[in-house]
Formats: structure tokens, C-alpha cells, sequence
């Protein structure tokens, strides 16, 4: 590559950069300022008066049941898929019973299939069994996703069929030769399929929006919506705050299985 082509290369990267940053920088020192400032015409980027007051609003209230609700709710749903999704994807790529076909069939048409044309089924259910306003409610419905089941299934048919032979010849039965052999190479698709499903369960706004209904099982989601929006105006401030304090986890999650992450879309295939 020619000097010019990577200069204007290094400038293009940059200027993506920039505009992918600018809304974090935007939100964080908009966290920072006072309501009046946030309404002010011109904005301003840099807070005239930084304060914290808009996070001590924020802690004022039950943030903690927020929180831990978030954290219950993204933990087992990325467990769960981790789990169940990769046990499917196994059963998908390497062994043979009956109505195989019909169950990847399944698989890939549930991943045509919008999530809104199920919410209304999904949501009559989990009011049928009482589910409705509990944390199983806003768990059960996405323990075992049909992308988690395609993502581990192109993983596990990336791998090695000699592996799976030479465990059938030493004796080991599919279920130890799945969680003996295949799991422990799977790091990468898990790094990768935990991170997109931690994100996807600790965003998710629509759901708990409409099954929960308390502070007991209000995520951080529903319950900044909630807080923020007042009569009149919306509390940007605390909104900004919030959206601070939401953030931080997933960058942490991102930050530490990065190289996992990268690995993993290459290893299955994904682009």
C-alpha cells in the first residue's frame, strides 16, 4: 500500500472514529451539566458548572433493585444460551436423529420470523402461566435464541469430525465427548455469543417495559424511561446520567473478551 493510500486510509478510520465516539462524549459530559444548560440554543460541549448532582439524583432512587434486576435478567439469559444454544448447535452439526432437517428448518425460520409478530403469543403466555411481572417472566422467553443455536452450530461445524470420532473410539458417550471435547474449544463462539446476548438482554426495552409493572422487576431500561420523564419535560440530565451509569458494563463485558470476541466471528463464519 502506497504512502498516500494509507494516509487517506488513517483519515478515513479517523473520521469514523470520530463519529462513532462523539455521542458517548456528548452523553457523558452531558451527564455533567444542569438542566438549564442541556436546554440551552446554542449546546454547549464542555459543562460551564460540572456537577454530579444529576448522578446523586439517580442513586436517590431504588437504583440498586434497577440494577440487580438487570443483572439477574442478563446473566441467566446469557447462561441459558451459552447452555442450551450450544448444546442444540452440537446436536445440529454432528450427530444424526430423526427430523434433523426439520428442526434446522425450524431454526432458520424463526431467525426470518420479526421479533414483533411474536411478542403478542410470547406475552399472552407468560400471562397465562403467572409470569406476568416476575423475573421469570422476563427470562423464559429468550433462554435459548435460534441466532445463539446458528452461531454455535457454524462454530461446531468448523471444528475437526476426527475429534468426535476419536472420542466414540475411546469409549466416551456423546454427552461427555460434548462437554469433554467440543465445549472447552469453544471459547471463542461462547466469548462471542456471550457478549451479543449480554447486550441484547441488558438493552432490551420493549419486554420488560410490558411485563413488568413494579419497581420489584423493572430493569435499568424501563426504569430510567420511567424516572426521567416527568409531566412537563424530560429530566435529560438524570436521563444522561443513567445512560452513563448503563454503559459501563457492557464496555467492561466488551473490553475483557475482546480478543474472544474477534476470534470467535472469524471462526464462525460470520461477516
Amino acid at each position: 500500500m502506497s504512502r498516500t493510500a494509507r494516509t487517506l486510509l488513517m483519515v478515513v478510520m479517523t473520521a469514523l472514529l470520530l463519529i462513532v465516539i462523539t455521542p458517548f462524549v456528548w452523553m457523558i459530559l452531558g451527564s455533567l451539566k444542569t438542566q438549564g444548560e442541556l436546554l440551552r440554543v446554542p449546546p454547549t460541549w464542555i459543562p460551564e458548572s460540572p456537577t454530579l448532582d444529576n448522578f446523586a439524583r439517580l442513586f436517590d432512587r431504588p437504583f440498586a433493585q434497577y440494577f440487580r434486576n438487570s443483572a439477574i435478567v442478563a446473566v441467566i439469559v446469557t447462561a441459558g444460551n451459552l447452555l442450551f444454544s450450544s448444546m442444540l448447535g452440537y446436536a445440529l452439526a454432528h450427530l444424526r436423529f430423526p427430523g434433523k432437517r426439520i428442526v434446522f428448518g425450524a431454526v432458520l425460520g424463526c431467525l426470518m420470523i420479526p421479533g414483533l409478530v411474536l411478542f403478542i403469543p410470547q406475552y399472552v403466555l407468560v400471562v397465562n402461566l403467572g409470569l406476568a411481572n416476575t423475573l421469570p417472566g422476563l427470562i423464559l422467553p429468550f433462554l435459548c435464541q435460534p441466532f445463539s443455536v446458528f452461531l454455535m452450530r457454524q462454530f461446531f461445524l468448523g471444528m475437526p469430525r476426527e475429534l468426535l470420532e476419536a472420542g466414540r473410539l475411546d469409549g466416551v458417550g456423546e454427552i461427555g465427548i460434548f462437554f469433554r471435547i467440543f465445549l472447552p474449544l469453544a471459547g471463542p463462539a461462547f466469548a462471542t455469543l456471550g457478549i451479543l446476548t449480554f447486550l441484547g438482554s441488558w438493552n432490551n426495552f420493549l419486554w420488560p417495559l410490558v411485563v413488568s409493572s413494579s419497581d420489584a422487576t423493572y430493569t435499568l431500561p424501563v426504569a430510567l424511561a420511567l424516572i426521567s420523564t416527568g409531566q412537563n419535560q424530560t429530566d435529560y440530565g438524570l436521563l444522561l446520567a443513567g445512560a452513563t451509569v448503563i454503559v459501563l458494563p457492557i464496555l467492561l463485558v466488551f473490553l475483557f473478551f475482546q480478543r474472544h470476541f474477534i476470534q470467535g466471528i472469524a471462526g464462525t463464519g460470520i461477516k
